[in-house]
């Protein structure tokens, strides 16, 4: 799954200056196709365009789709999710969050992992559609029937409304952590590799006479406590080992130019 794969369709918005925020909150995301049910000239471009403000943001506007009914927007997705905060008979049997959909569908939407880490997306990967409704009304039961899948942002029980734009952004980001390499975490190191370190921290210390050899026990154990809990990296790793061994290494060299 990347950016390419991930559709964005806007039902009936009212505001002009909403769909310009959404588009902008696309761009930043990695996310340009936009495609909305109603008609182009029901919207004010002038407003549109001010608040996309960025180039970028003013492509994803220039190159929307615009269609009468969200079936003919979402005829080529595989997976159509639609977003809404209200609960009821005719309003799906269940709801994932943000963060529950982006895993579902990076299984099914031609993620990879090449080896390196970095999960690949193949030109032939699924098309998925996050569906938003009006601004006042939301997904109507029937717009939300059309789609496959149900999402709820959670949001505060004395104010669960959440602007269009701005659940576009939370969908939108959350999709692209999860197909960004460059969101992508790191692997802490294991167990026999932090060994490493904190023998090159007790040998440090040893060399400058910090403890007794009968104390050195005690001292790994307190290391290898501290940072396995900090979950280190590779390279955080190796920065820990390179400041204790010059330490080491300057205090001898100034213990023999006192001699």
């Amino acid at each position: 799954m990347n950016g390419n794969n991930i559709c964005v369709i806007l039902c009936h918005p009212d505001e002009s200056r909403n769909v310009g925020s959404v588009c902008r909150a696309m761009a930043n995301n990695d996310i340009v196709d936009l495609r909305i049910v109603g008609k182009k000239e029901d919207y004010d471009e002038n407003q549109v365009l001010t608040l996309a403000h960025a180039e970028q943001a003013v492509e994803i506007w220039k190159n929307a789709g615009f269609f009468e009914s969200l079936k003919e927007a979402s005829q080529d997705c595989a997976v159509v999710a639609g977003t809404t905060r209200r609960r009821g008979k005719k309003r799906k049997d269940f709801l994932m969050f943000p963060e529950e959909f982006a895993e579902n569908v990076s299984r099914i939407a031609g993620v990879e992992d090449s080896g390196d880490g970095v999960p690949d997306s193949g030109a032939g990967s699924a098309k998925i559609a996050v569906v938003f409704g009006n601004e006042r009304t939301g997904l109507s039961d029937e717009e939300l029937c059309d789609c496959t899948v149900g999402i709820n942002i959670p949001s505060s029980e004395n104010f669960g409304s959440l602007n269009l734009s701005h659940a576009v952004q939370v969908m939108c980001y959350t999709l692209f952590r999860k197909f960004s390499k460059y969101t992508e975490g790191y692997v802490p190191v294991a167990s026999k590799r932090l060994d490493k370190t904190v023998c090159c921290i007790a040998d440090s210390l040893q060399k400058i006479g910090f403890f007794k050899v009968t104390g050195r026990e005690d001292m790994e154990i307190f290391w290898r406590g501290i940072l396995s809990r900090a979950s280190l990296s590779e390279g955080e790793a190796q920065y820990l080992e390179k400041i204790f061994t010059k330490a080491s290494g300057l205090a001898q060299k100034n213990q023999n130019n006192k001699q």
